[in-house]
């Protein structure tokens, strides 16, 4: 009898999470999860107690035992305003810089525990998404956007460097280095047009399919190769900062480990037998 794996005791069903400050659902059997920014009246602004929720979901993802891939999205035609002016902005300009300072490392944890996580992450943005808003789009694995997206990195705006939550670090490498310069400086909105011609977005859909859309993007991705996916997502974030000699040979090792998969071996067999392959994450 085979002793059971202890790594895999330590994975846990996440899909029966109910947060408290922003809504959480799954679809396709469990393994897309969706979460839904739901301030509506405000635009969907995020709180002290949202950014921490949201970092600790994309923790506990990262030991998921049934979601394969991750929506996020806003409620009522918004994506995300940003931190909430009256109830982060005002306090934060009467802390002191070590209460500053924890402040800004948790929202870092945030986008820090969405890259973290192995599970594509499919970002769903219509009408605003500004500051903190704009980085959770940016922190996604795709972005799909209707013609009323407006986006804007808008820290400076209001006396705050655009260095942000890893934008400065994150955005060039999407957009390029003198249009993340200029969006990061200026703070102005880029439209969605814009944003899919400079390759923020990866499509642009009418506002009636956005979501089903992102969701049919997710359940794609969910029915693939999760280790799979899992490693493309770790060496796309990983080689950032190697060179290319060590990304040939972090790409040898991780390639090696994805080829002594059950995965890979019910793929050849799919394929032998000439019928699609079925996935199950090992």
């Amino acid at each position: 009898m085979t002793a059971p794996d202890p790594m895999s005791a330590m994975r846990r069903p996440v899909g029966g999470l109910a947060p408290s400050h922003f809504a959480w659902a799954t679809a396709h059997d469990g393994r897309v999860g969706i979460v839904t920014l739901n301030r509506p009246a405000r635009k969907n602004p995020l709180t002290f107690q949202a950014y921490a929720e949201l970092r600790d979901l994309f923790r506990a993802l990262a030991h998921a035992s049934d979601v394969r891939s991750v929506v996020i999205t806003g409620a009522d035609r918004n994506f995300c305003s940003g931190g909430d002016v009256y109830e982060i902005i005002e306090p934060l300009t009467k802390m002191e810089v070590p209460e500053l300072l924890a402040f800004t490392r948790m929202t870092g944890d945030l986008v820090r525990a969405m890259r973290a996580c192995p599970q594509p992450i499919v970002a769903a943005v219509d009408g605003v998404c500004a500051g903190a808003g704009a980085i959770l789009a940016m922190a996604s694995d795709f972005r799909i956007a209707t013609p009323d997206a407006r986006t804007a990195f808008l820290f400076t705006r209001v006396g705050l460097a655009g260095c942000d939550m890893g934008a400065c670090a994150i955005l060039p490498r999407l957009i390029g280095q003198g249009r993340a310069a200029e969006l990061l400086f200026t703070g102005r909105v880029m439209e969605a047009a814009e944003g899919e011609r400079w390759g923020f977005y990866n499509a642009i859909v009418p506002p009636d399919a956005l979501f089903d859309d992102a969701v049919r993007r997710a359940a794609d991705l969910a029915a693939g190769p999760a280790f799979a996916h899992a490693m493309t997502k770790t060496m796309l974030q990983q080689e950032w900062s190697v060179s290319v000699e060590q990304a040939l040979e972090m790409e040898a090792q991780a390639q090696a480990l994805c080829m002594g998969t059950a995965d890979f071996a019910r793929a050849f067999a799919a394929f032998a037998a000439k019928r699609p392959p079925v996935f199950e994450g090992n």
